[in-house]
Parts: structure tokens; sequence; C-alpha cells
């Protein structure tokens, strides 16, 4: 799980593409609305969301238009990273009984490269 230390600079969605990518037998295709998405033997493990209306801004009600969805090795790992109130990511019911966390690319900046290749691996 990530961990606060020295930190180096703030991650961007380059980041996401290029750790997804260069993971063994990656695949990137298009989803439904040209949206990225990494997936090796035909599972995703890295996509970039369409709006959903279980991603919104609680102010605003708006729909996030840049959530990135994330495979975790475990539910165990999943708790850690939105239990950790120092991490960005987050869930949605949609997501209850499933291995994958939601980051916004505007908040991956939070991060750094080793923080997220970390999540991503």
């Amino acid at each position: 799980m990530p961990r606060r230390a020295a930190r180096g600079r703030g991650s961007t969605v380059a980041d996401v593409h290029e750790l997804a990518a260069a993971m063994p037998g990656a695949e990137l295709n298009d989803g439904s609305a040209d949206n990225p998405i990494y997936s090796v033997r035909g599972k995703s493990f890295v996509f970039f969301r369409n709006p959903r209306p279980d991603a919104v801004d609680p102010e605003t009600g708006e729909r996030y238009t840049d959530v990135i969805c994330i495979w975790t090795e475990t539910l165990e790992d999943k708790q850690a990273l939105v239990e950790d109130p120092a991490n960005p990511f987050f869930t949605t019911p949609h997501f209850d009984g499933y291995r994958a966390v939601l980051v916004r690319a505007s908040r991956l900046g939070e991060l750094d490269r080793d923080e997220l290749a970390e999540v991503i691996a």
C-alpha cells in the first residue's frame, strides 16, 4: 500500500498509461466511449470510466468525468487504500465486493509515481 514518505513529483495520467502498458501481457483497448481499458488475457486491470451516476461531486451532484478504476490484488488491499485518509482512492457501492479502487485523475498528483506503481502492480 502506498506510504507517505519523501515525495517525488506527483503522478499524472501519463504515468497511469505508462505503468499499465508496461505490465506483462498488457493490451490497450477502447471502451464503449473510446475510454482506455488495459487488460491482460481479457481481464481489465486499469480503465478510465465513463461519467457514471455513482461517482459524483457531493456538492454539485455533477458526475466526475476523470475517474480511473484500478484493480487491487485483494479486497484487503482495496480496504486499506480507501480507508486511509491520506490516499486519494475511493470506492462506490457499484464496486462493493470487487477488488477495485477509484481515483480521480485530478487527484493523481497526491501520489508519487512509486506509490501509483505499487497500486497498479
